[in-house]
């Protein structure tokens, strides 16, 4: 009997542990459908992905569409499937780790930030395309190849509200520098999240103070787009640790334009203190 019930569970052992190594893909690929053949090579090649290494699969235009429409200009989404991306899933705590080629639009920082919103953590991702373009699109392979490699279907709510994450950190870096919309916005995001706020107005008051703290001017139409922005986000299940979690390299890059920021401020500061001295000091001569 006992020797019975060790067979068991031997077998039970050996069968185990390849079904729960199917359950997960290491790594997988996520290819434009519209590229030729020569250009899938080209990003296996970038990749560094084999024929035998991990899965691999394809993003429409249309579904790259389901996401991005209404948010951008036809001209950034395009007619044609281009944008491609590698997912490796990592061990937990290593966080999102990014890396772009040929992307020249959306930055490693705005990517790892939308993709902590839809949900995503612990993976190495690879957005790139053959040829320059916005990699707006990108973001919807990175999902699709997140959820084939875990087998977890990312919320709809989520993705939505990560891909006008994306755009909106985007357009504002076009007006104040990519670098400083996306530590604003991720800033902005981590303090909705941690205070639990869902009231517009109080929205719209942290995101003025701490465009004000970071000393970002933003116009109203600015303002409005972020409230809009973090009011969807507000709805969705985040947790602020975890992202903190995640983001930790991006927290580091946020934390640096800040003290830079402060030391321009203490600059400016000693400027015009001596100016000041200097004026005080030239009255006192005159009046002497």
């Amino acid at each position: 009997m006992k020797r019975t019930t060790v067979l068991l569970l031997i077998i039970l052992f050996v069968f185990h542990i390849p079904m729960t190594a199917l359950a997960q893909e290491e790594s997988v690929v996520s290819l434009g459908a519209d590229l030729t053949e020569a250009q899938k090579e080209q990003m296996l090649e970038l990749f560094q992905a084999d024929e035998d290494d991990g899965k691999r699969i394809e993003v429409t235009n249309q579904e790259e569409r389901s996401y991005l429409e209404g948010l951008v200009s036809e001209q950034k989404i395009g007619t044609r499937a281009i944008s491609s991306a590698y997912v490796e899933i990592l061990e937990e705590g290593k966080g999102i780790l990014v890396e772009t080629h040929n992307i020249n639009w959306v930055t490693k920082e705005m990517y790892a930030n939308a993709m902590v919103t839809a949900g995503l953590e612990n993976a190495r991702v690879i957005a790139a395309a053959p040829f320059e373009v916005s990699g707006t699109a990108a973001l919807t392979g990175i999902m699709k190849a997140f959820e084939e490699a875990t087998g977890e279907e990312l919320s709809e709510d989520a993705k939505k509200a990560a891909n006008e994450e994306l755009v909106t950190t985007g357009e504002l870096g076009d007006e104040i520098g990519q670098d400083k919309a996306a530590s604003l916005v991720k800033e902005i995001k981590e303090r909705i999240l941690r205070e639990k706020v869902t009231d517009p107005q109080k929205i719209r008051d942290i995101i003025i103070e701490i465009a004000g703290d970071l000393n970002i001017n933003i116009t109203q139409g600015q303002i409005d787009q972020l409230a809009d922005l973090m009011e969807r986000i507000s709805k969705l299940d985040l947790n602020v640790e975890k992202i903190y979690g995640q983001l930790e390299n991006i927290t580091k890059g946020r934390d640096k334009v800040r003290e830079t920021i402060n030391e321009n401020k203490g600059l400016l500061q000693q400027i015009l203190d001596a100016i000041k001295n200097f004026f005080a000091w030239l009255s006192k001569l005159l009046r002497g």
